[in-house]
């Protein structure tokens, strides 16, 4: 009869199959940062929050309660208590039902791996055997993580770490008594205690695990009343969304990879999307900023905030405008003056013109329609002179330039059967933030860059010809003097700004001698924004960005061998003073007109105090510095050099305004006030 017994009971053993171990369950895919942080987790195909989690990840506190209130001999039994489940045998003889059902760990482990609905001793058995051949192939901590992974907190929360960010907001490294004793009581009956939807049930069975912890005096009574006065949370918090594109892109690089590290520094990278926030709302609704922050000796990617809002429709969060192709303004600049310094051209010092010339039917034009005539070259980069930098790309080369770029790494976008032109230095080409940012974390490199990279496990690629060294020393040198904005401290980063025409894109790039940011602002949809400028829109949140990054700011590099630091006048002769081979002649210079008013216009007169009428604006283009501007015949009192004037008018009627320059130039129009 025994051996009937025995046999039978093997039968049935034998009749369950081999012992599930979780090694085929899908995990939520999970991005994390350089230190191990968790940036974003996806949801499994079943649209559940399973992270995995071991030991190390849980508070000790914790176990402390999980062992005392669900299994006190885990360390000391092979998978069933024999006292726990004799306990549970009897009540079941003597109620006629499961009254408590003495399960182990290893027991609920193996409920989770074979989840069934009913409750009785033939499945209270097949969880013991299962639990025995669990604990025959897995360690105890490698139960435990399968536990601390399945164990189900309400809703399609599974584990520790998806109930702790969900409930909590935060890993389960750091748990209080209360938090500890409220995740030990959810598993029981995870619907019944939600904490968002039942919160009285939640509340209860966290304070019977108190309770129970108080009686076996693991813990001081004032620690007890401490953990009761704890809230218990009454909604879900959304998980962590940081780097979100940054994740999506990983996640589509590779989709059958379980868990990702990113280089970005996750803590930098949620600062600084707060800052974009704040920034874009301050813009107004239709704002976007991108920035980039970059280690410019590794290459690696430390903060890619693409939209202020992932989720802001109106904002188009969910287009990367780190990787979107926009005109770049000024901020090409420094490529073509470190092109002029690599072939001896010029020098910072090297005095250059900035005078009005015309490149067949192109005559660039500075942003504020002034010239300065002569200045140093450090002058002319530093104010973002356009005439200058037009000069100097006349002599290197458009064609040279956006092959030396494209050879560094960047990819620019030229307007379709368009060859290189003239206007490439003042933004006539397309280029990345993420491209530009690399591009300028050549300057303290030595004139190198390194391709930039974003996991930790990606391949390091051998970096790439920008500028010679002392070329790119020289270009640092300059932008570290470039005027700061208002109320910032110049001097302590490198930077320059570009806006694009028509005043669609305003950039800041910058770099200290470990790190180069990059910051764009602008309108998702390309759309022109009035008076957005590099310098007052995008240049703020670069100081504000280098200002909530790595302190103290890095030094920059000494000067190379080679570099030659002096005066213009202890300069070599050839350098003093840029001498293009193809000097535009006078002829070239832009003839002399008055651009507003036009010539016949009818103006209407308008009064601020009810009394006089509000000035009226003169502007004029072109012609030999000094002007003279004339109403009426009488002279119209102007600052030297300034192209943009007003005059008071007396009343309604005609007049005629007329504008005469140092070469004898005369324009006039004929305009009627009413």
């Amino acid at each position: 009869m025994v051996c009937v017994a025995i046999g039978a009971g093997w039968g049935l053993i034998d009749s369950f199959g081999p012992a599930p171990l979780g090694r085929d369950l899908e995990f939520s895919k999970t991005v994390l940062d350089r230190n191990g942080r968790l940036l974003r987790s996806y949801v499994t195909s079943q649209g559940r929050w399973r992270l995995p989690a071991t030991r190390e990840q849980v508070d000790p506190r914790f176990f402390d309660v999980l062992f005392a209130y669900e299994d006190k001999r885990f360390f000391q039994h092979h998978g069933v208590d024999p006292l726990a489940f004799g306990r549970a045998a009897l009540q079941f003889v003597t109620h006629g039902h499961i009254v408590s059902g003495g399960s182990t760990i290893s027991m609920q482990v193996a409920r989770l791996l074979e989840p069934r609905r009913e409750r009785s001793l033939y499945v209270k058995l097949r969880e013991a055997v299962r639990a025995i051949e669990i604990e025959r192939v897995l360690s105890k901590n490698e139960i435990l993580g399968l536990y601390l992974t399945l164990a189900p907190y309400g809703g399609n929360l599974e584990g520790i770490r998806a109930a702790s960010l969900s409930y909590f907001g935060k890993e389960p490294r750091r748990l209080t008594l209360g938090e500890a004793a409220l995740l030990v009581a959810l598993p029981q009956s995870p619907e019944m205690r939600r904490p968002d939807r039942f919160h009285a049930a939640a509340k209860a069975a966290r304070d019977r695990v108190l309770d129970r912890m108080a009686r076996h005096g693991m813990f001081s009574p004032a620690e007890i009343e401490r953990a009761k006065l704890e809230p218990v949370p009454h909604v879900r918090k959304k998980m962590p969304m940081i780097a979100p594109h940054a994740a999506d892109d990983a996640v589509a690089g590779t989709p059958n990879t379980r868990e990702i590290r990113l280089t970005i520094d996750g803590r930098l990278q949620k600062t600084l999307e707060g800052l974009a926030l704040d920034r874009a709302r301050a813009l107004g609704p239709d704002m976007s900023v991108a920035i980039m922050v970059v280690d410019s000796a590794s290459g690696e990617v430390l903060a890619r905030v693409a939209t202020p809002d992932y989720f802001d429709e109106r904002r188009a969060g969910q287009v990367d405008l780190t990787r979107a192709v926009r005109s770049p303004g000024s901020a090409l600049k420094p490529f073509i003056y470190g092109l002029g310094f690599e072939d001896g051209l010029i020098h910072p010092e090297t005095l250059i013109e900035d005078r009005p010339l015309r490149y067949g039917s192109y005559a660039p034009e500075n942003f504020d329609l002034t010239f300065q005539g002569t200045v140093t070259v450090r002058r002319a980069l530093q104010q973002s002179l356009n005439v200058p930098a037009v000069a100097v790309l006349q002599e290197v080369g458009p064609s040279r330039l956006t092959a030396r770029l494209a050879e560094a790494g960047a990819t620019l976008m030229l307007p379709r059967r368009e060859a290189p032109g003239l206007a490439l230095g003042l933004g006539g080409v397309g280029i990345r933030l993420a491209d530009l940012t690399m591009l300028y974390s050549g300057f303290v490199r030595g004139g190198t860059v390194q391709p930039l990279v974003e996991r930790m496990d990606a391949a390091k690629l051998p970096a790439k010809r920008l500028l010679e060294p002392v070329a790119a020393w020289y270009i640092a040198n300059i932008l570290q003097g470039t005027p700061p904005p208002q109320s910032a401290a110049g001097g302590r980063i490198a930077f320059k700004t570009g806006t694009s025409y028509g005043y669609r894109d305003a950039w800041a790039v910058g770099f200290d001698g470990k790190h180069t940011i990059g910051v764009w602002v602008g309108r998702p949809d390309g759309a022109p924004v009035s008076g957005l400028a590099g310098r007052t829109a995008a240049a703020p949140i670069l100081f504000d960005a280098f200002a909530r990054g790595p302190q103290p700011l890095a030094a920059f590099p000494p000067a190379p061998a080679g570099a030659l630091i002096t005066t213009t006048a202890k300069l070599p002769p050839p350098l003093q003073r840029f001498q293009p081979q193809q000097i535009a002649a006078a002829s070239f210079a832009r003839p002399l007109h008055i651009a507003f008013p036009p010539n016949g216009a009818s103006l209407e007169l308008s009064t601020s105090d009810g009394e006089a009428p509000d000035p009226l604006p003169v502007k004029i283009a072109g012609g030999t510095p000094p002007l003279t501007v004339m109403l009426n015949g009488m002279p119209v009192a102007a600052k030297p050099g300034a192209r943009t004037l007003f005059f008071a008018p007396e009343g309604p009627g005609f007049v005629r305004l007329t504008v005469t320059d140092a070469a004898g130039a005369a324009d006039s129009v004929l305009v009627r006030l009413q």
